[in-house]
């Protein structure tokens, strides 16, 4: 069973749990997580900045040098970063930061931290405290400092099986392709010339991708829509002959020489996701047209093939069987232009019954602020991370879809 990369469900809100459990018929498995790292053939405890002592000498000691003298000299929690480089140059001190979280930034986003805004961090990199990294560069930590600390994951039918209730309770028609989105007229036209009228639009179509079908742009939001970045990836997936190799249940790899950017196994997340006595291993490499992926399908899946060898993942080429899929849309990138270009879009879509919201423009949804209770159900609505331009993980997709079928009009 291969899924689209990593997915897990590691919810803490109980509306979603208790959809996906009621999915699956509570046929799930839940459990803690080992997450890991890669960084010149050494193996580290993620996240890395609280496990310096499995970082060589002599750049264990320059990493810790380096983040308390940053610590010595940190302005106030007010100042905020100007981008993601500063963020990481404050939070780990600039070698750590250069050396693992750039080359990652690199590799994962496709462009420089300093070409990223820190908004859309949160909870997902780890501020470390002074303590934590001494201790974490004498010897293990002792304790979990990742914030997903356990996971839900479907016994059987893999990720999209929490996806099941959804699925049999939506009215789906397959089969046609939209041609043109009319929002003067309310009418949406399939390339077969059906068309559908609506009193409410609410498009989980990919922002830039929507756009492309209405009939004209003004030339400040057609420019708008191409500022908007989004990466791709290819997903190598690789079935070996023989038993999982590693304890972790997915690691990130911090080398910039090698295209293998996230892997996880399979079998970690369910037994059922793998015949006996294989492992399923799946490799991420992503691009965008600021990073186009080097070389063809074929070029991309005997580097990545060959680098899990290099890592001791596999016994060799020989005894494996790999395949690639290429996903289109990957990542939203929140680059310096993510904001004024959703600024222009949003403003020019209200005339048509967009209703803007207060973090519209921002890349994360805070659900415990009453977001939910905001109106956003008008002729023209957005769900989902492509389609609002969000840092959405599959719970906030969730929540969203209840949000606006709360305020639909019946």
């Amino acid at each position: 069973m291969w899924d689209e990369g990593p997915h897990v469900s590691f919810t803490k809100h109980d509306y979603v749990k208790q959809l996906f459990a009621d999915s699956v018929g509570q046929q799930f498995n839940e459990f803690a997580t080992i997450v890991g790292n890669y960084f010149r053939g050494c193996w580290i405890t993620h996240p890395a900045q609280v496990s310096l002592h499995q970082v060589p000498e002599p750049l264990r000691s320059q990493c810790v040098d380096s983040f308390l003298k940053t610590r010595r000299g940190a302005g106030t929690a007010a100042d905020k970063p100007a981008d993601f480089q500063e963020w990481l140059d404050r939070a780990f001190g600039p070698i750590f930061a250069e050396n693992l979280p750039a080359v990652y930034t690199r590799k994962y986003w496709t462009r420089n931290p300093r070409e990223l805004t820190a908004d859309w961090i949160g909870e997902r990199v780890h501020m470390p405290s002074v303590d934590d990294v001494l201790r974490g560069a004498r010897g293990p930590l002792g304790k979990n400092a990742h914030y997903i600390t356990k996971v839900r994951y479907p016994t059987r039918g893999g990720y999209q099986a929490f996806a099941t209730k959804l699925r049999n309770e939506a009215n789906i028609h397959f089969g046609s392709r939209i041609a043109t989105v009319d929002l003067i007229g309310r009418r949406v036209i399939l390339e077969n010339g059906l068309e559908h009228t609506y009193t409410q639009l609410i498009s989980t179509i990919p922002l830039p991708e929507f756009l492309r079908l209405l009939p004209s742009l003004p030339a400040t939001v057609a420019a708008a829509r191409e500022a908007l970045c989004c990466t791709e990836l290819m997903v190598i997936n690789v079935t070996a002959r023989h038993p999982t190799r590693r304890p972790e249940t997915w690691f990130y790899v911090y080398d910039e020489d090698l295209l293998s950017t996230r892997i996880n196994f399979t079998e970690r997340l369910s037994p059922h996701n793998a015949p006996p006595q294989t492992t399923g291993i799946q490799v991420e490499v992503y691009g965008s047209r600021f990073r186009p992926f080097a070389g063809d399908v074929t070029a991309l899946t005997r580097q990545v093939v060959n680098e899990l060898s290099a890592m001791g993942l596999i016994d060799g080429p020989d005894c494996v069987d790999a395949h690639a899929v290429h996903i289109p849309w990957g990542n939203v990138v929140f680059d310096h232009d993510a904001k004024p270009a959703l600024e222009v879009i949003w403003s020019w879509l209200e005339q048509f019954g967009l209703s803007r919201e207060s973090e519209d423009t921002h890349p994360l949804t805070n659900w415990a602020e009453g977001a939910r209770r905001s109106t956003s159900a008008g002729p023209l609505a957005f769900a989902g991370r492509y389609a609002q331009w969000k840092y959405f993980w599959t719970d906030d997709c969730v929540l969203r879809g209840q949000q606006l079928a709360e305020n639909l009009s019946c």
